[in-house]
């Protein structure tokens, strides 16, 4: 372990009268926070602020005095309403400038739309002077990066973003999640590695991690989770990259002896259908899902993984009698089997199936059983149960995803 760096405060700004009405709820301050904890960055504050330009100046300068790093999303658009590059300017007493790469990119964005740039647009090309831009590759609000002296001889950095979360996130782990590293020292360097996981809760591994989750541990370890799927990002601090890999090596061991029955893969982006999709290509066998009720979502996300020869496609039926229907087959099983031989499959796996959700309750779905079939290339059918419920958002993708974990045992153990 590295000596560890020192702390820095944080501020998140959320910009917008649709925070402060509440009509939209704010993700971006809590995915923010934990990221910025991530980092090692101790967040003291959370601040909302609406579209009010000298509302907007107060909460920056409160903010820079009180902490080291302040992150803002919201209030970069076009619109008349979107203040930050004007608040910005207001708190150092500096003119906004065209920056003529950001003008290009943001003509550049237009263009590849096959659409005329309106005149208004031409103000996200502006920044205070003496900032720097912040990179956005998706959209056309580039971010703005600043330094704020402080009466004490210290100094504040502004970070701000658009609201857009997709575009938050990437600019936040592209390029600010280093700048930020910047604070604490020449020699300082930072390195990010993510490890997915699916069969438990957040709290069950949040137990068997035990210490290796305290906010003060270097390397950190910090947990999130997606439709129940845990991310796990290493986040190490170091002399130097190979520093910061030897103790991100050294952590991903440690994590691997604690909870290797749940760990599928690495990398933000990576998930279960890749995971499975690398296994069939590697052994020249292929992949079709079925899935029975309301819902696809095996069918769609292995149609994102594009042309590859292990997914051989998807049937989304309301019930098995529609399969028996096309194909023939006394029985599910039977049918699936003259569907294996008709399309030439490896193996198929089923869903039967997703159960009918119920959004305007707004409340977990009681617990069902779901069958989870798999034919194998030997035309076997292996089946497992299981008991599921949870809130509409989040059931049916944990149904798919449980299913994967599935097909991926069976892979696993038919090597």
């Amino acid at each position: 372990m590295t000596q560890k760096a020192r702390q820095l405060t944080a501020e998140v700004i959320s910009i917008g009268d649709e925070m402060t009405s509440g009509a939209r709820l704010d993700t971006n301050a809590q995915w923010l926070s934990r990221r910025l904890g991530e980092l090692g960055i101790a967040v003291t504050f959370h601040s909302t602020v609406g579209d009010t330009l000298a509302h907007n100046v107060d909460i920056f300068q409160l903010a820079c005095n009180r902490a080291d790093i302040l992150v803002s999303t919201g209030g970069l658009g076009p619109t008349r309403d979107d203040l930050t590059r004007e608040a910005l300017a207001t708190l150092v007493d500096q003119p906004l400038e065209m920056d003529p790469s950001a003008m290009e990119h943001i003509e550049q964005m237009f263009s590849r739309r096959k659409r005329d740039m309106p005149a208004r647009n031409r103000v996200q090309a502006m920044f205070p002077r003496g900032s720097k831009q912040i990179f956005n590759p998706q959209g056309t609000a580039p971010g703005i990066d600043m330094i704020i002296p402080r009466a004490d001889a210290t100094q504040a950095r502004i970070f701000a973003l658009p609201g857009v979360p997709a575009e938050m996130k990437g600019m936040f782990d592209e390029s600010v999640a280093s700048r930020i590293l910047e604070t604490k020292g020449t020699g300082t360097e930072i390195k990010q590695h993510v490890m997915k996981f699916f069969g438990t809760g957040e709290s069950d591994m949040e137990n068997r991690l035990g210490s290796m989750i305290a906010r003060d541990r270097e390397p950190r370890v910090g947990i999130t989770v997606s439709t129940a799927t845990i991310s796990l990002r290493i986040t190490a601090t170091g002399a130097n990259q190979d520093d910061c890999q030897s103790q991100i090596d050294e952590t991903r061991r440690e994590i691997m002896e604690r909870v290797p029955q749940f760990y599928f893969g690495e990398g933000d982006r990576y998930e279960q259908h890749d995971a499975i999709n690398e296994v069939l290509i590697a052994r020249d066998q292929s992949l079709m899902v079925v899935e029975y009720g309301p819902a696809a979502p095996l069918g769609d996300w292995f149609a994102k993984l594009g042309d590859t020869p292990a997914f051989k496609g998807g049937l989304s039926l309301a019930n098995p009698m529609q399969l028996q229907t096309m194909f023939g087959g006394n029985t599910e099983q039977e049918t699936l089997k003259l569907l294996q031989a008709k399309c030439e499959l490896d193996w198929i796996l089923v869903v039967d199936h997703y159960p009918q959700l119920d959004h305007e309750a707004h409340l977990p779905q009681p617990a069902s059983e779901i069958s989870l079939l798999v034919i194998s290339p030997e035309g076997d059918c292996l089946i497992r149960k299981e008991t599921l419920g949870g809130h509409p958002d989040v059931l049916q993708p944990r149904i798919a995803k449980a299913a994967m974990a599935w097909l991926r045992q069976v892979l696993a153990d038919r090597v």
